[in-house]
């Protein structure tokens, strides 16, 4: 009897007969012989059917597979002739299960990026986006086991809010039963009520943004994890994110080399990925742009372009922190020996990735929280509860979030977010 397995296992099976169910990837004949790459959905396999081992109507029917044909088949398994460490299959018995019906859309050939994300349901079948599909699986998998292994708990935020809290201008909003209602842009207020809660909180889903933004990094819907811990200060909360970053790459090439080579990832810079990162203020990050001529002066904020002049010094990420309080939200808290600067912190990728996490120390004292809301001209009343928080037991608190498919491009070395989640919601796309 032969041994169902995975191609992604087959190499534990050398010299046995196994049994695979699959899709057909792609197909050559050589006179007497059917090279069949065979995928799974664990990998790909290369299936050799030879006209001297199957039946005439076995290997006539083989020739005539389409591409995407679902099948199943034994073999036995040996070591490939030509590729050292890699395995295929001699094909003894083969049934096709359904056929394609007509051509299928994505041949070998070249297809323009808008057929491709048009025919993304399909598209994702692709050595290079299951590649990448496994890797985005790795990451989320190494940041709840990361957070899991440090005490922390598991806080799921809601994804309808009841108000805008910096403004309506980059929410969705939709009804909710006659009243207004918004798509989350963060977790961060509630994981701030969890912290006090059980001390180590994160959340982790999709957050959005209605952002008219059609650049490289930018998505209307993604991914997003928020850990918040109580009794932690700015520094505490560099170490966090500095430590959190370098265990999920660690893991990623540990566990997904193969992925990373599919994808022609140079594994070099993922490899300095270590401790500590360099870590510079606001203030020195502004002169590295003045000496690099780019026009931009103290008080402006950092786009895309920026981020990359900042992190090109570095071999590693950079931790830049203290930006002036007028650019960042009404819960960061001031720096209490420069008050014109809040306490805060993102990590920039290097290779041009740049910010893939934002965050800081919140402000807890009540009447400075209050007036900030109020200088925002926020609606206090909608704060209410989020004001509880510094009436009935405040304490020291900061946290901060991980853009998943931002950290996936880097990882990956992708040049766009768009093939970093398996189906993006952009500016001008929402389907399939």
């Amino acid at each position: 009897m032969a041994t169902r397995t995975t191609i992604e296992r087959i190499a534990e099976h050398v010299g046995t007969e196994v049994e695979l169910q699959g899709w057909l990837y792609n197909k050559r004949s050589s006179g007497k012989l059917h090279f069949l790459e065979v995928r799974d959905g664990s990998g790909v396999a290369q299936c050799v059917v030879f006209k001297g081992d199957v039946s005439p109507e076995l290997f006539e029917a083989a020739g005539k597979l389409t591409q995407e044909t679902s099948l199943r088949l034994t073999g036995n398994v040996r070591e490939h002739g030509k590729r050292k460490g890699e395995y295929e299959v001699g094909v003894t018995t083969l049934t096709p299960l359904a056929a394609t019906v007509g051509e299928y859309p994505i041949s070998p050939k070249d297809h323009g990026t808008d057929f491709l994300m048009d025919n993304r349901h399909l598209w994702l079948r692709s050595k290079r986006q299951h590649a990448i599909l496994r890797v985005r699986a790795e990451i989320i998998a190494a940041v709840r086991d990361y957070f899991d292994s440090h005490d922390f708990t598991l806080v799921d935020a809601p994804i309808f809010t009841p108000n805008a809290c910096e403004g309506t201008s980059n929410l969705f909003e939709t009804d909710y039963h006659g009243e207004p209602a918004y798509l989350t842009q963060s977790g961060q207020l509630y994981m701030e009520a969890a912290a006090a809660a059980v001390g180590k909180a994160y959340c982790f889903g999709p957050t959005f943004r209605a952002e008219k933004s059609k650049t490289r990094r930018h998505l209307a819907e993604f991914w997003m994890v928020e850990p918040e811990v109580a009794f932690m200060d700015l520094q505490g909360d560099m170490d966090l994110a500095e430590d959190f970053l370098v265990s999920i790459v660690a893991r990623v090439l540990e566990r997904r080399r193969p992925e990373l080579i599919t994808l022609e990832r140079d594994l070099a810079p993922l490899e300095r990925v270590q401790k500590p990162f360099p870590r510079i203020s606001y203030a020195d990050a502004i002169r590295t742009l003045e000496e690099a001529g780019t026009g931009a002066k103290y008080g402006d904020d950092f786009g895309g372009d920026e981020e990359t002049v900042i992190s090109a010094k570095f071999d590693r990420p950079v931790i830049v922190s203290r930006y002036p309080m007028d650019l960042k939200a009404f819960y960061f808290k001031r720096d209490p020996d420069a008050p014109l600067l809040a306490l805060n912190m993102d990590v920039l990728a290097p290779e041009g990735y740049g910010e893939i996490i934002g965050g800081g120390q919140r402000e807890d004292d009540l009447a400075t929280l209050e007036a900030a809301i109020d200088h925002h001209k926020l609606p206090r009343e909608a704060f209410g509860w989020y004001l509880d928080l510094r009436r009935y037991g405040s304490f020291p608190h900061a946290g901060f979030g991980l853009g998943i498919e931002r950290t996936v491009a880097w990882i990956c070395g992708l040049p766009h977010v768009r093939e970093t989640i398996p189906f993006p919601r952009m500016l001008n796309r929402m389907s399939p």
